[in-house]
């Protein structure tokens, strides 16, 4: 009954029509489309990221009238492709109960003042209605400061596939300063923008350098537009470009041959990365683990099957685009070759949970939306 009170008031769980249609059949490695094409959605207001690609990547994902809405989320879901029969089991947005092993779970929310919820209200009525079909969010009944965020690793990068877990707080100062946001890293670092220690290095959030538009602004910066600029301008095809030293390298022999060999690397973390999810899924997001990875096992192991032969990692067989033998290339197959056993063997496991939740009710944990 307090959930259900707690929904109404922030009208969230409200069924949205036709928000859920069938996946559509896709190349396992490539979706025929760049990581970039979910960027430059509004020529104005744009945010140019200092940690980004070499090639000045734009993301324009400012606060936006209710009729641009549909317009951004029909965009982003063209590129990714919408959920299958198995994500439907899986809502995008939800409030659950349990925050033990949230990051932030033992800081203190602070003194909660009415504009401050009202802001909270506001960010969580907009990532019900717009989250990308990528991207899947648990926000708290009982800490609304605090908010779990899964996002799924964009085609054609080195991270296609993955799931990325952050943690979010907003802190009593908020909208006037941005959200604190973790990455659950499993001490990998397999992006220059997401640390060992769980730090995102994103000028949006103040953790990097920037100027104007690129840092975040009180009254046009929003929880849905990190998430999304994780997504397009961290996760993207050449991170090894998104170090500040490389980028005079950009276009370069030497530059996109280090690139090469960073994106083998970023891979190969990326499959550490699964086993890890696998392993230990972060609560609430246990079923998404298992539909997810079940739903792609045939396509992450045809990548590593295909990367192991020569194909270059992000890019579809077909396209024919193969490395030289060198000694980088020989020490990443003998690395990708044993994550890939180990990935094959937990996915087989994993099947069969999937197989067990088909025949399941949902889960205790996982409350369902009113209508």
């Amino acid at each position: 009954m307090v959930l259900k009170k707690l929904l109404q008031l922030f009208g969230v769980g409200k069924k949205k029509k036709d928000s859920k249609k069938k996946g559509k059949s896709v190349d396992p490695l490539w979706q025929g489309v760049t990581p970039q094409s979910t960027q430059n959605v509004f020529a104005s207001n744009c945010i140019l990221d200092p940690c980004s690609s070499g090639a000045g990547t734009v993301l324009s994902l400012q606060k936006h009238e209710p009729g641009c809405s549909s317009i951004i989320s029909t965009m982003i879901n063209t590129i990714h492709g919408s959920e299958s029969d198995d994500y439907k089991l899986f809502s995008q947005f939800d409030v659950v109960q349990d925050f033990s092993d949230h990051h932030y779970a033992k800081t203190s929310p602070g003194k909660a003042t009415k504009d401050w919820t009202k802001t909270i209200q506001n960010e969580w009525k907009l990532l019900e209605r717009d989250l990308p079909g990528s991207i899947y969010v648990r926000v708290y009944e009982d800490r609304i400061d605090l908010l779990r965020a899964a996002i799924v690793g964009p085609s054609g990068t080195p991270y296609h596939d993955g799931l990325f877990f952050f943690d979010v707080r907003f802190p009593p100062e908020y909208p006037r300063c941005p959200p604190k946001v973790h990455y659950h890293s499993g001490g990998l670092r397999l992006n220059p923008n997401l640390y060992e220690s769980g730090k995102v290095c994103l000028s949006l959030l103040n953790t990097w350098w920037g100027t104007g538009c690129e840092k975040w602004g009180k009254s046009n910066s929003t929880m849905l537009q990190v998430l999304i600029s994780i997504q397009g301008l961290v996760l993207n095809d050449k991170p090894y470009f998104n170090e500040p030293g490389n980028k005079s390298t950009v276009n370069t022999p030497l530059g996109e041959k280090h690139s090469v060999a960073y994106n083998q690397t970023a891979f190969v973390l990326s499959c550490k990365t699964m086993l890890y999810s696998l392993r230990k899924p972060p609560k609430h997001f246990e079923n998404l683990v298992v539909h997810h990875f079940h739903e792609r096992e045939r396509a992450i192991l045809d990548a590593c099957g295909a990367y192991s032969s020569g194909v270059v990692v992000g890019s579809s067989a077909s396209d024919g685009a193969k490395y030289a033998s060198d000694k980088w290339f020989v020490s990443f197959k003998k690395s990708l070759d044993a994550h890939a056993e180990l990935l094959a063997k937990e996915l087989a496991t994993n099947r069969t949970r999937a197989l067990e939740l088909k025949t399941d009710e949902p889960a205790a944990d996982e409350i369902v939306p009113t209508s």
